[in-house]
């Protein structure tokens, strides 16, 4: 959808943008992101050519955009920025209706479109189509603005901190606003932002920018458990992670090495084996490592006969998490289920690790230690 290759920027002998290669996918939504003066909004501005590119190549949907008619292609890219844009002496209507006006539209279509786009930004039609900017609130001009953007239904649109100006309420309203279009319309966004919090929130990648280069451009997750050097580490920030407990998921955090064994031992072999591991469960598993039970020491106290096999005695139903399960659906899991364990398995059923209520309680504590030791 937008690529560029060897894409580099001079303001006079000055590099902003170096020799960047970049290739964003058709209905994903890129945070570019970093320090001020990174590159970040140059990067964007290249791509509706308000700013020409020094060397390389920009491609949007496979057209070199330098061969293009520059107006055409700025209206077929919605435009969202910081300050709304809105011109003052129109009303939100016009305001949103200006380009397919510029496209010549009937005024009919321009009418429905206007109705339609209003409805999508939850602004009531009949309420605030004849009104001016100046009586709008900063959130309810920066719907307008969103709305514009999406006028003449492009498939790619660009949004320059659009929501950093706002107060912190509409700005998160806003944010899941757009994240909701976003999961229906499924529209090519690239946005630019300097609050790590809204790029984690909106974001399908991220491209962190440093000086002009690319440092790492990955999904969330990855950004946030693997981050590509010291600079990302301290920009993204060392215990982010925990604020973002969806991105933990149960491989991170299992216990690697549960106390295992076979379904044909005996209740005396498993006891004593319980007894050297200092556990009050076993795991059982096939010769595949297919998890196919699990006994309890209270269980194998009460059967009169130890010399029975675990295969008579296990519990066959065992609530367990996959290894992609978040902190948030394990703990879930484990109020809904009322147990102080999951086994943790893959999608073939294959047991991985386990999670226990004091295996979290190390882990969420080291944390904390380790954040108390940092600051």
């Amino acid at each position: 959808m937008i690529e560029f290759k060897k894409v580099s920027k001079y303001f006079k002998d000055k590099a902003i943008i170096k020799e960047i290669d970049l290739k964003i996918n058709k209905g994903e939504l890129v945070v570019l992101i970093g320090p001020s003066g990174c590159g970040k909004t140059t990067t964007l501005k290249m791509i509706n050519k308000l700013i020409t590119n020094t060397s390389g190549k920009i491609y949007v949907n496979g057209k070199d955009i330098s061969e293009q008619n520059t107006i055409e292609l700025r209206r077929s890219i919605g435009y969202v920025i910081q300050q709304t844009g809105l011109f003052p002496h129109l009303t939100v209507g016009e305001n949103i209706g200006i380009i397919p006006k510029l496209e010549k539209w009937p005024e009919n279509n321009i009418k429905e479109k206007i109705v339609e786009l209003l409805n999508m930004v939850g602004m009531k039609p009949e309420e605030y189509i004849d009104r001016y900017p100046s009586e709008l609130s900063g959130g309810q001009q920066q719907r307008i603005g969103v709305a514009r953007a999406f006028a003449t239904n492009p498939d790619i649109i660009l949004m320059d901190e659009p929501f950093s100006a706002l107060d912190p309420i509409t700005r998160n309203q806003l944010q899941d606003e757009l994240f909701n279009l976003q999961q229906e319309l499924k529209k090519t966004i690239v946005f630019v932002t300097h609050d790590m919090d809204e790029a984690l929130k909106l974001g399908d990648r991220i491209c962190i920018m440093n000086e002009g280069k690319i440092v790492q451009f990955d999904v969330p997750e990855q950004i946030l458990k693997n981050p590509a050097n010291i600079f990302v580490e301290e920009f993204v920030g060392k215990n982010r992670i925990w604020k973002q407990p969806e991105f933990i998921k149960a491989k991170d955090i299992m216990i690697f090495e549960p106390i295992k064994t076979n379904s044909n031992r005996t209740i005396l072999q498993a006891l004593e084996i319980m007894k050297s591991n200092k556990v009050d469960s076993l795991l059982i598993i096939n010769k595949n490592g297919i998890l196919e039970g699990i006994v309890t020491v209270k269980d194998l106290r009460k059967a009169d006969n130890k010399s029975l096999k675990l295969s008579e005695i296990m519990e066959k139903e065992v609530k367990t998490v996959n290894k992609e399960d978040s902190l948030i659906d394990i703990l879930n899991k484990m109020n809904e289920y009322k147990v102080g364990y999951m086994p943790v398995v893959d999608d073939n059923y294959k047991l991985l690790g386990l999670i226990t209520k004091s295996s979290l309680l190390t882990v969420l504590s080291n944390q904390y230690i380790n954040k108390e030791m940092e600051e």
